[in-house]
C-alpha cells in the first residue's frame, strides 16, 4: 500500500515562481480547523511542506506559532515574502518529512497541504505520533474540481499535462485508483484514526494565464521539467483551453478540504 515516492528535495524548484497562481485557502476552512483542532493563540504549528505558506501565513494570522517547513529555500523565500506582506512572523526550517526527528516539537497542529502523496506517508505517521503533543493533530488540505460543466477546462489541462509529463503511465495508473491521493489507508493504520472532514466549496472566475501558471506549478510541468518542450507545452495548452472561454474568462468550481485527523483518545 505504501507506495513511496523517491525523494526528490529540489522537484519544486522551478515551479516555486508560480505558486501564487495555486488555489487559496478560505480564512473561513482554516477557521473550521483551528476550532476543531481546540487550537489557542500561541499553540505551535507545523507547516509540513509549506510552498510558499499558502497555509502557514493564515495560520499565523490567527495567532498561531507557525513553524514553515520545506526542502526547497526557494519555497521558503516566498513563504517569507508573503508573511512579511502578511505582518505576521514565521519560523523558517529548511527540511521536510524526512528530516523529522524525535526531538522536534511537541506541536499542536500539523497541517499538510497538496504533499502527503510525496511522503513516505507510513512512516510519517509514524514519526508524528511522536512529535505531535496528547490531544493534538494532524490537518491534510487538498483541492477537487467537480465533474460539472463549468470546470471542462481543468480537464484539458491535465489532458495536455498528461502528454507532456515524463511519468504520464504512472500518472494516469495512479488517478484510475486514487490511491495516491487517499489518506484514509495510512491514517486507520497509524495512531491517527479520529478522522474529521471539513470543505469549503466556492465558484470564481479565472483567467487563461492564471490557468498557465497553475500549470507550471505542478511538479510534472514545471519549466525545468519539460526543458525544451516548454514552449510547445504552453502553445498546446492555450490553444486547446482558447475555445472553452468566454471573453477570455473561464469559471472555476473548486472545493477545498481539510480532514482533521486525531489520536482516538480524544473521541467525545
Amino acid at each position: 500500500m505504501n507506495q513511496v515516492r523517491p525523494y526528490e528535495p529540489r522537484r519544486f524548484q522551478s515551479a516555486a515562481a508560480f505558486y501564487h497562481h495555486r488555489l487559496f485557502y478560505p480564512d473561513r476552512l482554516i477557521r473550521r480547523v483551528i476550532a476543531l483542532a481546540g487550537l489557542a493563540p500561541g499553540d505551535a504549528v507545523l507547516d509540513l511542506g509549506t510552498g510558499p505558506g499558502l497555509l502557514a501565513v493564515p495560520f499565523a494570522q490567527a495567532g498561531l506559532a507557525v513553524i514553515a517547513a520545506d526542502p526547497e529555500l526557494l519555497m521558503l523565500d516566498a513563504a517569507a515574502a508573503a508573511a512579511r506582506s502578511a505582518g505576521v512572523t514565521l519560523s523558517l526550517w529548511q527540511g521536510g518529512s524526512y528530516d523529522l526527528t524525535p526531538d522536534m516539537g511537541p506541536y499542536r497542529l500539523v497541517a499538510i497541504g497538496r504533499a502527503f502523496h510525496w511522503m513516505d506517508r507510513a512512516a510519517t505517521l509514524q514519526m508524528l505520533d511522536r512529535v505531535i503533543a496528547p490531544g493534538g493533530a494532524i490537518a491534510f488540505f487538498h483541492d477537487a474540481h467537480p465533474d460539472v460543466p463549468e470546470n471542462r477546462w481543468f480537464k484539458t489541462v491535465r489532458e495536455i499535462s498528461d502528454r507532456y509529463s515524463r511519468d504520464a503511465a504512472a500518472r494516469t495508473a495512479e488517478r484510475k485508483t486514487g490511491a495516491h491521493r487517499r489518506y484514509e489507508p495510512y491514517l486507520f493504520d497509524s495512531a491517527f484514526t479520529q478522522l474529521d472532514g471539513l470543505s469549503v466549496t466556492s465558484r470564481a472566475e479565472i483567467g487563461l494565464d492564471e490557468i498557465v501558471g497553475r500549470a507550471y506549478s505542478m511538479s510534472t510541468c514545471a519549466p525545468n521539467r519539460l526543458g525544451d518542450r516548454q514552449a510547445a507545452f504552453e502553445s498546446d495548452l492555450r490553444a486547446a483551453l482558447a475555445p472553452l472561454a468566454t471573453d477570455g474568462k473561464f469559471i472555476e468550481i473548486a472545493e477545498m478540504v481539510a480532514l482533521v485527523a486525531r489520536r482516538p483518545e480524544q473521541r467525545k
